[in-house]
């Protein structure tokens, strides 16, 4: 299965976004952000629902420690602050962008709502998408509790793979290129950037992986 985040083999920028539909085309505006710029903070009112057209978010809380913890780190095509379509009323998370252009395109939940109620199909490709969210996210939280470091980092090398990933013909090998840098990485499994150097070093010198800034391979071998 290619990534979540799609469906039927479309980008949901392409498929979601107001602006392609001519009933919302002429008040739709496109919001745009900087690096460390919040779209929203938690406790913040629930009536919109967002797609990346470019750039990369994070989305996450803060423990009664004051701790911040990462659950997604969404880029483009991707759907976020869609618990407001459930009835959502206030936020439980913020969501800020981490890349210097960063441009959203934000849907009010009534016009969310409404296109909804028009396209029986469209409605349960959203609520397929969210259900499929909700898994990963239980998934990754199972993961940090209950796995230690590196088999976090090899389970989300897999889901990587799974998502962005495709099959080298001369090699056999597994090409995943990626969005994330390490530090986003980093966050998501819950470990800090140096041990997950050292990890991918070592799996480097294992021969199960090989690395870049923008792809990881995994040898035939292993995958």
């Amino acid at each position: 299965m290619k990534s979540i985040w799609f469906f039927d083999d479309v980008n949901l920028f392409r498929k979601l976004c107001p602006h392609k539909f001519k009933a919302y085309k002429t008040d739709h505006s496109f919001d745009a952000y900087k690096k460390k710029d919040y779209i929203y903070f938690e406790e913040d009112n629930s009536n919109k629902v967002y797609l990346i057209e470019s750039g990369k978010v994070k989305i996450g809380y803060y423990s009664e420690a004051g701790e911040e913890v990462v659950k997604a780190i969404l880029t483009r095509g991707e759907l976020f602050g869609e618990t407001a379509i459930l009835g959502e009323i206030k936020r439980e998370e913020f969501a800020q962008s981490i890349d210097n252009c960063t441009n959203i395109c934000p849907i009010g939940i009534e016009t969310m709502h409404s296109l909804m109620r028009d396209n029986q199909a469209f409605s349960f490709k959203i609520y397929k998408i969210i259900g499929f969210k909700l898994k990963k996210l239980e998934r990754r939280l199972q993961l940090l509790l209950f796995k230690d470091t590196k088999t976090r980092l090899l389970d989300f090398l897999e889901e990587l793979c799974e998502d962005y990933g495709y099959d080298c013909k001369k090699t056999g090998d597994k090409v995943i290129p990626h969005p994330y840098t390490q530090k986003d990485i980093a966050c998501l499994i819950g470990t800090s950037r140096p041990t997950l150097n050292i990890l991918l070093n070592e799996l480097k010198e294992e021969k199960v992986i090989e690395f870049s800034r923008k792809e990881i391979r995994i040898y035939k071998n292993i995958a």
